[in-house]
């Protein structure tokens, strides 16, 4: 067909028509793709508040447990206000368990109430290996 020529209807419209097949064909729909900041912000929320929340539980533990009971315990975990701790051994338990009853559960619960700090478990166990606390290895985590 030479340019400038008239077009009669009929091919003009198979064309339009042709057009419009191959275009729907030719269309790439895009999925809708989910967006970093989403899963970043559930990210922070799950770990970074609340292992910042778990360092300040931390830094008042150790400034009110005694040295000698402290090296026998373990903060274990914290989830939904509880804190659970690993102690070494019985005498050490109950040794804690006496301090906790006598007012120092008290004192945490009052200096950990930022942290959402509202209950505190004692647990029998060791996150160490070896007896001699100089030659103790970590195994933490590892069980």
């Amino acid at each position: 067909m030479l340019y400038g020529a008239p077009m009669d209807t009929r091919s003009r419209v198979e064309q339009d028509a042709q057009f419009t097949r191959m275009s729907r064909t030719k269309t790439v729909t895009r999925r809708e793709v989910p967006t970093l900041s989403g899963s970043l912000v559930s990210f922070y929320k799950g770990t970074v508040q609340r292992t910042q929340k778990f360092a300040g539980i931390g830094q008042v533990w150790e400034t009110l447990l005694p040295p000698d009971v402290n090296e026998h315990c373990c903060l274990e975990t914290y989830r939904a206000g509880t804190l659970t701790v690993l102690v070494d051994s019985s005498p050490q338990l109950y040794r804690l368990k006496q301090l906790l009853l006598a007012g120092l559960q008290k004192q945490l619960l009052d200096l950990c109430r930022n942290q959402g700090l509202k209950k505190i478990t004692l647990k029998p166990g060791r996150w160490y290996e070896g007896d001699n606390p100089t030659d103790r290895r970590i195994t933490f985590g590892s069980k």
